[in-house]
């Protein structure tokens, strides 16, 4: 439990400071430390801070009030983060909040249980979007929670807790290098929140048991996220098997069916143990060990059909922290290339410019034109931001490439670096992004290592290096003067530009920001030509694009496609379409600052011009399939909420523009719109688009903008007080249906008592009472029970 102020040992304050540096930049750190250790900023803490250091009590205030990621009152003992990115959103994390908060008897206005047990809080984004709705709770990720189930799923995740498995995520492979088997397991954060690192622990025993001339592989992010955990054994001329959704206690059989057993003493104990696991489990020994496919059937194949690795090269075959692996795979002959060939910087760009990369967050400005800008700048020292902040609800495009890939990206900022005359290099990576930044600096000390950073590289007289700085929970801080101000300590406000940040940046000083995608393109770029890379995509929109694929549809996941794509392409071929039942409504595409595509527009090409026409933006990449039983209104005021909450305040049309605004959606999903709603709706987008400071005002009625040109009748519709997604909680309610049988599943299972027990007969909902959380309507096995209009007449029952 956090301790009192009574309690509180400020020395953990000075050792924190002294490891850290006392530096105004190195406050966010600080803070971020500070609150690790005490699971809240205590005041004593922040006062502390202004007297050991040089830091104003002004500017501690200011950005430790300003990051969403800080606290100012004491949190239980465990930590509960309920994820409401895009993808949790329409898959209820609405619902599974409500549901938490009730389960653990959280009061109106606090967000801790009367026991200081459990802290239930809000995140925008907790980047396993193919798992929602996802829960975070310490260190450990739970994927697809239903909220009649949280509360016991975190209780019994208390008692494996002290068991995390975490830092082995950075352990090596574990058998020979040279073994003539590989056993390949993903541990990218979404594999591991599905239970991958419990796979790879009993595969690693299995191996060891059985004697195995084998490797057990950890990999990066496989793509096929709604496969996870995945397994694939690859051997040398033969066609490798994929085992999909692998448990821990299959692990064992698949080994067995791959690999003879070695000795008396190793048959004699798998005897034994079989046996036991029979008794106890009474499952037969010969039961399948996961489910057996390969890259040639379907679904997978159709997942793979149609994208194109370059970003996401070698998929699922590299371990993300084996730099031998990495140059076995080209890794590192672009910018061995560079420093030990003729090539000049200019002559770089030029490749960048000749492949026509666009960089591949936010509207796409041209790469080589940007970097031309830094090289020309005047002065000696310029840095380097690479921008992994991903603020995007919904998107993980960065986070994957950054856990699976951090060689690469360090190569793309090496050459970046050469390229523009910088020496110096951040990385800017978001805090909820935990695996990613503990790779990247293991990453950044085995290059150290190998002498390639830090100074002279390669002999070549180009000196380099990085440090890492983490991000404190601040969709704004993806706009790059709010970033560098972020990067410098400050809160992460914008700036007017110009100057831009090529003349004057971090520090004042010429800064080149790429964000993670365009950097790890960049060697590949180099390697194979810039006439590869623009062969790809369309003419204007050239190369390809990682997206997250997520949502109401069979096959989520990282998916890379080549530009030009149609979004149909995406959703029916790749995705598998939604489910049966079900007919396809829109995509949004681009996060808060995209919009939301009908499906009746979805042979759009997905490039930078296209997008635009319809009124949407290529953003980070974030894709999320939306269905029939989605809101539209409900879908644009939950981006309007996010971007209202991320407004940095600076602006008068932001912070006051978008309130107004969210304010009359809000109204239109309760049923009280006021007449003359929907053109007020309209003259704010257009005002705020038009007059804020930054990206984030400037894009922030996008969704609002595209759902209301292109669903308008369910604005009208709301207007009349009816959802008809039936999603909107104030217009509908809950009614039991002829079907009932009275078999009393759903009065057992409702958690407020609104269904009195009454069986074999038609069942009630008593409407005071009820808290619309949906766990009658799952749990009934008749369908008997229908969401209806508010405004609706009871059903009539005749006897």
């Amino acid at each position: 439990m956090s301790a009192t102020p009574a309690q509180l040992d400020l020395s953990a304050v000075d050792a924190i400071i002294a490891r850290t540096g006392g530096e105004p930049q190195k406050l966010i750190t600080i803070l971020q430390q500070i609150q690790e250790h005490y699971h809240y900023l205590p005041p004593e803490a922040l006062e502390r801070i202004a007297q050991v250091t040089q830091i104003t009590p002004a500017n501690i205030a200011g950005v430790a009030t300003f990051f969403s990621q800080f606290r100012h009152r004491p949190a239980g003992k465990h930590v509960v983060r309920v994820c409401h990115g895009t993808a949790c959103h329409v898959k209820g994390a609405d619902l599974l909040q409500s549901a938490l908060r009730r389960d653990f008897k959280i009061a109106d206005g606090d967000d801790t249980d009367p026991q200081m047990e459990f802290t239930v809080e809000r995140v925008g984004c907790l980047g396993c979007c193919t798992l929602a709705p996802v829960v975070q709770m310490d260190s450990m990720t739970l994927g697809h929670v239903e909220p009649a189930d949280a509360a016991r799923l975190l209780r019994d995740a208390v008692v494996t807790i002290e068991r995390s498995h975490g830092a082995s995520l950075l352990a090596p492979s574990v058998g020979r290098s040279d073994a003539p088997v590989e056993i390949r397991i993903g541990v990218g954060s979404c594999c591991v929140a599905g239970g991958s690192q419990d796979v790879r622990i009993a595969l690693e025993k299995a191996i060891r048991i059985v004697g195995a001339d084998a490797i057990v592989k950890p990999v990066g992010c496989v793509g096929m996220c709604h496969q996870t955990p995945l397994v694939e054994i690859v051997q040398s001329g033969r066609t490798s098997v994929l085992y999909t959704r692998v448990t821990p206690d299959a692990a064992d059989q698949i080994i067995r069916r791959h690999f003879p057993r070695r000795g008396f003493f190793s048959r004699v104990y798998r005897r034994v143990d079989s046996a036991v696991n029979r008794l106890l489990t009474d499952e037969s020994d010969d039961r399948p060990g996961g489910g057996a496919t390969s890259y040639q059937q379907e679904p997978i194949c159709n997942f793979l059909d149609g994208q194109v690795r370059v970003a996401t090269e070698y998929c699922g075959h590299l371990d993300p922290l084996d730099l031998d692996d990495y140059t076995a795979n080209h890794g590192l002959e672009a910018i061995t290339s560079i420093l030990t060939g003729p090539i000049s910087p200019g002559q770089v760009i030029d490749i960048m410019d000749a492949a026509g990369l666009r960089g591949r967050g936010g509207a796409g400005f041209p790469t080589g034109r940007k970097w031309r800008l830094v090289a020309g700048a005047k002065g000696d020292r310029k840095f380097l931001i690479c921008n992994g902040d991903e603020g995007d609800p919904g998107a993980f495009m960065d986070r994957m490439i950054l856990e699976s890939y951090p060689y690469r990206v360090i190569e793309g900022m090496m050459i970046a670096a050469w390229a523009v005359g910088a020496n110096e290099g951040r990385f800017y990576i978001r805090h909820e992004y935990p695996l990613a930044v503990k790779r990247i600096h293991a990453a950044m000390g085995v290059m150290r290592q190998r002498g390639l950073l830090g100074k002279n590289i390669l002999k070549s007289g180009f000196d380099f290096d990085l440090e890492v700085v983490e991000g404190a929970g601040a969709f704004v801080c993806g706009e790059e003067t709010a970033l560098i101000a972020s990067v410098q300590g400050h809160r992460g406000m914008p700036h007017l530009r110009p100057p831009y940040p090529a003349e004057a940046g971090l520090w004042n000083l010429p800064t080149l920001i790429n964000n993670v995608e365009t950097l790890s393109l960049v060697p590949w770029i180099v390697r194979n030509g810039a006439g590869a890379f623009a062969a790809l995509g369309t003419p204007a929109s050239r190369g390809t694009k990682v997206f997250a694929l997520t949502g109401k549809l069979r096959r989520g996941g990282l998916i890379e496609v080549p530009m030009g794509i149609t979004i149909r392409q995406i959703v029916q071929r790749i995705g598998g379409g939604v489910e049966d039942g079900r007919t396809l409504k829109a995509v949004q595409i681009g996060g808060p600052s995209g919009g939301c595509i009908p499906a009746s527009l979805a042979d759009t090409s997905v490039d930078y011009e296209s997008l635009g026409k319809i009124g949407a933006i290529m953003g980070s990449g974030g894709l999320v399939v939306l269905d029939d039983t989605d809101c539209m209104v409900d879908i644009a005021r939950y981006f309007l909420e996010f971007t209202q909450a991320e407004s940095c305040g600076k602006c008068t049309f932001c912070r006051v523009g978008t309130r107004r605004m969210l304010e009359i959606l809000q109204r239109i999903c309760d049923g009280k719109a006021q007449p003359g709603d929907l053109q007020k709706l309209e003259t704010l987008a257009d005002q705020v688009k038009a007059s804020s400071l930054c990206g984030l005002g400037q894009t922030a009625p996008n969704p609002v903008i595209t759902t209301l040109k292109y669903f308008r009748d369910e604005y009208e519709a709301h207007l009349q007080g009816v959802c008809p997604a039936g999603k909107c909680r104030n217009l509908i309610r809950y009614q039991v249906n002829e079907k009932c049988i009275g078999c009393t599943v759903c009065a057992q299972r409702c958690p407020v008592g609104a269904i009195p027990f009454t069986p074999y007969k038609p069942h009630i909902i008593d409407q005071a009472i009820c808290t619309k959380c949906d766990v009658c309507r799952k749990a009934c096995p008749e369908g008997a029970v229908s969401l209806v209009p508010v405004g609706s007449k009871p059903l009539v029952r005749t006897t």
